[in-house]
């Protein structure tokens, strides 16, 4: 066995065992954590695959962006562990049946590997000068140009209606206005009363 098949390997382990402890742990925290791992080793199988801007990709958009985000939300609010778990044996029947199929999907695609049915070929080794990026850059921007305006439009109408859902006036909410707590004067809020000194009745 190569070298490439043992680190192969060894990365799909710990990306189930990752998997596994996403939807297994208690605590929220922990499984954010592990999904964090997941996502790493997942690059590492992009890197093997010679895909080292996905991989690139993968790291800093989920594990650096998306996933401090998650963190962030978990450990800010105040999550009902107990209260989330109430229906969590509701769903365990239709998530044994999808995870059936994806075992037998994936048993299927292994069996015809072995069996000779898929016979995929190893990436072919690049040139030195060779960029996966500008690739990628000269197939979006040729052949999938049109695709790729019109899912940069629908990412555009989602972050203006995130924005208007957000910064809507409702009654029920309190709202300062960040322009008027600068433009704040010593004297419009600090009053300055000068008192005569009295002696203590002691002395």
């Amino acid at each position: 066995m190569s070298f490439e098949a043992v680190v192969f390997y060894a990365l799909c382990a710990i990306l189930l065992f990752a998997a596994v402890r996403v939807i297994t742990t208690r605590n929220p925290v922990q499984a954010a954590l592990f999904l964090v791992l997941a996502f790493g080793t997942a690059s590492g199988l992009w890197i093997l695959l010679e895909a080292e801007f996905l991989a690139i990709a993968l790291i800093l958009v989920y594990v650096g962006a998306v996933m401090v985000l998650f963190l962030f939300v978990v450990m800010m609010l105040d999550i009902n562990v107990d209260r989330l778990r109430e229906g969590y044996w509701d769903y365990l029947v239709p998530g044994l049946t999808v995870a059936g199929i994806m075992v037998l999907e994936m048993g299927a695609v292994l069996a015809g590997r072995r069996a000779g049915l898929l016979s995929v070929a190893a990436p072919t080794p690049k040139p030195a000068g060779y960029s996966n990026t500008r690739e990628l850059g000269r197939l979006l921007y040729t052949d999938y140009a049109f695709p790729f305006e019109i899912a940069a439009v629908i990412l555009l109408v989602a972050i203006v209606a995130a924005i208007a859902l957000t910064l809507r006036r409702r009654k029920d909410t309190k709202y300062q206005n960040p322009a008027r707590q600068v433009r704040v004067q010593r004297e419009g809020r600090v009053r300055l009363v000068s008192m005569p000194a009295e002696k203590s009745r002691d002395s």
